[in-house]
């Protein structure tokens, strides 16, 4: 699992650390892994004359790249230094001189044959976006044909939140120090960082044990799905029921189904107008006319898909079971309701739908993602599973780290992708999993699902469904 901690999380351990180590210490161990990294991106074989270029600001993250930059001018590099800072590190700066680099009076000279750059701009508590007077140096650089590594972060970004409220340079890798930070898994500062390369300083000892975020992979969502034992039969594995579709949208309830279907859960009761359709295509669906309180007994409700107007959301939220809400059952939800429920609920929304739900923009959401989640997660007093190109889960508890998820891709953005998610997710909190680990594990499998059914070309959400078996396997094998 990896884990993402806020700034002041990671100032105070760093500071902590470095009461235990001789001064410049830990600078010295965040340089040696940034330009071990550089070695590796230029080819070892290829530091020997290579044209290194540093964008320097006054923080820290100016000094780890003066550092690194000493390190490669000693291996043959040339190396030069852009000072954007009122102030740079004059330690680093004087490791540089002395190794043979320089400092240029034109910034625009050395980046336009650069073959690396390495962004020490801001650090992580840069806020707002690139000063005026580094934009236009930024965008040389990302103009040019270097390769940008960002030093911790991109600069111009937001490192607790994952905002971009003004211009930030976009980097081809990111070398990040101690632990990962929000922004670096949370998009829209997600898509600047590249590829990100954790290296280790020593701050595992001194962080707390709670991090802010947490990224899943296989072997943690491996030990959250059902396996049923010797004594299993259908009933003892979890019954999900699934209020879906409508005479406008069939095809939602029978992608809802699906999903439930591959999620480990034992059967699938299916309550509303579309039964036809879906027994057409899953002839082991239990099927009922409704109203979902008279359709039988059930471990967890799927109720929204496609239901347009048609009735059911009321009567899922009064049963005791697990419930997940999503798309035509997040119109007009009453967070009261959903507040007064004993047992978990689960809120799936997009952008827009948070959006509606939480009475701002949808720009709003997609710039703030974690802020929307976890104000929805309050309000709702619900975990919440926000789709999207980065989709979170917020547990409703509030204390709880939130989970954002890594796999996926862009080829989900398709119609019926979140229903195959919907039934997917239901089916595993009717298997006994917690809100927080079915919305998780969901996604992750989804996320897998479309990458495998799409493999770089269009995809339709059948497809998704089609491959859940072999993402399950993936897992767990």
């Amino acid at each position: 699992m990896r884990t993402a901690y806020r700034v002041e999380t990671v100032r105070a351990a760093e500071a902590e650390l470095m009461a235990r180590l001789p001064e410049g210490a830990l600078m010295q161990r965040a340089a040696a892994g940034l330009a071990a990294a550089c070695f590796s991106l230029l080819g070892r074989g290829r530091v020997y004359g290579a044209r290194v270029v540093l964008l320097v600001g006054g923080g820290d993250n100016g000094g780890d790249a003066l550092y690194a930059g000493a390190r490669l001018a000693r291996r043959g590099a040339g190396v030069t230094a852009v000072l954007l800072g009122a102030r740079a590190h004059e330690g680093g700066l004087a490791a540089l001189r002395a190794a043979g680099g320089r400092v240029a009076d034109d910034p625009f000279e050395p980046l336009a044959t650069a073959d690396l750059v390495l962004d020490g701009i801001t650090g992580i508590g840069g806020r707002g976006g690139l000063r005026p007077d580094a934009v236009p140096v930024a965008r040389a650089a990302r103009g040019s044909d270097a390769v940008v590594v960002a030093v911790d972060l991109p600069s111009g970004v937001d490192a607790d939140t994952g905002e971009v409220a003004g211009e930030a340079l976009r980097a081809d890798a990111t070398v990040t120090f101690g632990t990962y930070k929000p922004g670096l898994l949370i998009d829209p500062a997600r898509a600047y960082a590249g590829a990100v390369r954790l290296v280790d300083i020593g701050l595992g000892d001194v962080l707390p044990s709670v991090p802010e975020l947490q990224a899943l992979q296989h072997e943690d969502v491996a030990r959250m799905l059902p396996v049923p034992g010797a004594e299993s039969d259908k009933y003892r594995r979890g019954v999900v029921g699934v209020v879906a579709g409508s005479a406008r949208y069939p095809g939602a309830a029978v992608l809802a189904v699906a999903g439930a279907l591959r999620g480990g859960a034992g059967a699938v009761r299916y309550v509303g107008p579309a039964a036809e359709a879906v027994i057409a295509r899953f002839p082991e669906t239990l099927v009922h006319a409704g109203p979902p309180s008279k359709a039988g007994r059930v471990q967890a409700w799927v109720v929204g898909p496609g239901l347009g107007d048609g009735p059911g959301v009321e009567d899922v939220l009064a049963s005791d079971v697990p419930v997940l809400v999503d798309a035509d059952g997040l119109r007009d939800l009453p967070a009261q309701a959903v507040r007064a429920r004993t047992a978990p609920t689960l809120l799936t929304p997009h952008a827009g739908e948070a959006a509606a739900l939480l009475g701002v923009s949808r720009e709003s959401v997609e710039s703030g993602r974690l802020a929307a989640v976890r104000e929805l997660a309050e309000r709702f007093g619900a975990t919440v599973l926000l789709k999207g190109s980065t989709t979170l889960v917020a547990p409703a508890d509030g204390t709880s780290p939130v989970r954002v998820n890594p796999t996926g891709t862009s080829w989900l953005a398709t119609a019926g992708s979140g229903d195959v998610l919907s039934g997917l997710a239901g089916s595993l909190l009717a298997a006994g999993l917690s809100a927080p680990d079915a919305g998780s594990a969901a996604a992750y499998l989804h996320g897998l699902a479309g990458r495998r059914g799409a493999q770089g070309t269009p995809i339709a959400a059948a497809d998704v469904a089609h491959a859940l078996p072999d993402a399950w396997r993936d897992v767990t094998s």
